[in-house]
């Protein structure tokens, strides 16, 4: 335990002062009575003396108790540093209207951010971000330490989002990268999640991968549709909600040329399953040690004085206003 400002202890002095002072003034307070030199003769009790002296003391007990209230008592706790697992990750997951297919259970998007969910959950030192992409790049989630932050973020990820039509994965790539260039951490990585091929945009994917490759981000590029057609349910303006096909247009290619370029490895999903396997072999892959900073909680302790201050000035105020009142 500390004080901040241990000086102001020196009110103690003036606070006995007062209480001594208050005693003296107590004692010596007499009473004219027609019976007085009989009463004067008898010496008063104990007890009467200890009663007459209890408020004095314990106004002066709750003066002392102010003081060292004032004076901020602190505990504090240290947690010693050391090394721990840490890097800066950024997920950067496609949310065009494609990722509504159910192929995968209950969706693409849906599989995708249970997934994403489980690994966010999994990590304890890393800082993590989230962009989305769909005809326009979205940050969702600068990088962060904030979890439950981040995971409220990602429950609002849904396909359409974006409300532009197509895939940018070359611009979802970009902003995934604008948010780790600068950062100092010794890893950094992005998990880059799409169904499809890159068909609009600014930023061509292989350029972007280029500049992630330049300031030594790593890509993980993960692919997830099932071979072959599959479905999708959407809300026509005409017709109300109708299911369409959605054709196998996964760019495999692409995604391989992403992570070669940046020490990558590209992966294919093609049910949730194979999505969960992907993201622990990622999770198992991606640790580096960082140095942890030693920490000191400091916590008040001044409300317990007080406290114990202001139960000794209501029990002196009722002492006094009762069995003790004092006459002028």
């Amino acid at each position: 335990m500390r004080l901040l400002h241990p000086w102001l202890l020196l009110l103690v002095i003036p606070a006995l002062a007062a209480g001594a002072a208050a005693l003296l003034l107590s004692a010596g307070a007499k009473l004219s009575l027609p019976a007085g030199e009989r009463l004067r003769a008898r010496a008063p009790s104990l007890r009467a003396r200890a009663a007459r002296a209890a408020p004095p003391v314990l106004l002066a007990l709750a003066l002392c108790l102010i003081a060292a209230a004032l004076a901020r008592p602190q505990k504090t706790v240290k947690f010693a540093g050391g090394e721990g697992e840490g890097i800066d990750i950024m997920l950067s997951i496609d949310s065009s209207l494609s990722m509504k297919a159910v192929d995968f259970k209950p969706t693409r998007v849906d599989a995708a951010k249970a997934t994403a969910r489980r690994f966010v959950q999994g990590r304890a030192q890393d800082r993590i971000g989230l962009t989305t992409f769909g005809g326009a790049p979205l940050l969702l989630c600068p990088p962060t330490l904030d979890y439950d932050a981040l995971l409220g973020r990602l429950d609002e990820l849904d396909a359409g989002m974006t409300r532009a039509d197509g895939t940018a994965l070359g611009d979802g790539l970009a902003s995934a990268v604008a948010r780790l260039k600068d950062s100092n951490a010794k890893s950094k990585v992005i998990i880059l999640l799409s169904d499809g091929r890159a068909n609009t945009g600014v930023v061509d994917p292989l350029t972007a991968a280029k500049a992630a490759a330049s300031y030594g981000i790593k890509v993980y590029a993960i692919g997830v549709a099932s071979k072959g057609e599959s479905s999708m349910t959407i809300d026509d303006p005409r017709y109300g909600r109708v299911t369409v096909p959605v054709t196998d247009d996964l760019d495999e290619e692409l995604l391989s040329e992403i992570a070669r370029l940046t020490d990558g490895k590209a992966y294919r999903a093609q049910d949730g399953g194979e999505l969960r396997n992907i993201f622990a072999a990622i999770d198992r892959m991606e640790k580096s040690k960082v140095a942890l900073p030693k920490i000191a909680a400091v916590g008040d302790l001044n409300q317990w004085p007080l406290a114990a201050a202001l139960v000794l000035l209501l029990l002196e105020s009722a002492l006094s206003a009762g069995p003790l009142l004092r006459w002028p």
